[in-house]
């Protein structure tokens, strides 16, 4: 696994953004705690991320690339015509899907995908990519999530292509708030 800096990722910013389009599994920054994601619309990048996590059903987030990607591909009703306004920022928002084929079967497997977009620099990237990315703690399902590259579960790295590391990351995982059922979930 390659570590990359911010400056790094800005030299090199055309072959991450080709390789992250070609399907390779990485681990990203976000304004929250570290992700591993891939093209969510990869549907064998994403069958590696569930098998690295030892995570079989449950649903992934998606990083989106624009607001104009999730109106296009979620059913957007008032609700969360307001809830997009707070966006970026630390939030997953549960929504329903009307576009099935925006991402890969295995990604969500329902009617409704976690949608996020951290207000973050890596932003920049996913929006030059313009798919949407995986994007879910880095750790096994059940364990602690990843802060810093020293606490970095062995396995997952192996099955990693590239860290974009900024050091320590000392926040909390995302907010859901699902507008299909209408509820909020602190994790």
């Amino acid at each position: 696994m390659e570590i990359l800096t911010e400056n790094e990722l800005r030299l090199r910013y055309a072959e991450i953004v080709q390789k992250i389009k070609d399907g390779a599994i990485f681990i990203h920054p976000t304004d929250t705690i570290y992700g591993i994601g891939c093209d969510a619309t990869n549907e064998k990048a994403v069958a590696k991320i569930r098998e690295l996590k030892k995570r079989a059903d449950n649903p992934f987030s998606v990083w989106a690339p624009s607001l104009k990607w999730i109106k296009d591909n979620c059913v957007v009703d008032k609700k969360v015509q307001e809830w997009l306004k707070k966006l970026p920022g630390p939030y997953t928002l549960v929504l329903k899907l009307k576009n099935k084929k925006a991402v890969a079967k295995n990604v969500s497997g329902s009617e409704t995908l976690g949608v996020r977009m951290p207000e973050h620099w890596f932003a920049k990237v996913i929006e030059e990519v313009n798919i949407p990315i995986v994007t879910t703690s880095v750790n096994k399902a059940g364990e602690k999530f990843m802060t810093d590259k020293n606490n970095l579960d062995p396995e997952i790295q192996k099955g990693v292509s590239f860290l974009i590391y900024e050091g320590e990351k000392k926040g909390r995982p995302s907010k859901i708030i699902n507008l299909v059922e209408g509820n909020v979930k602190e994790r």
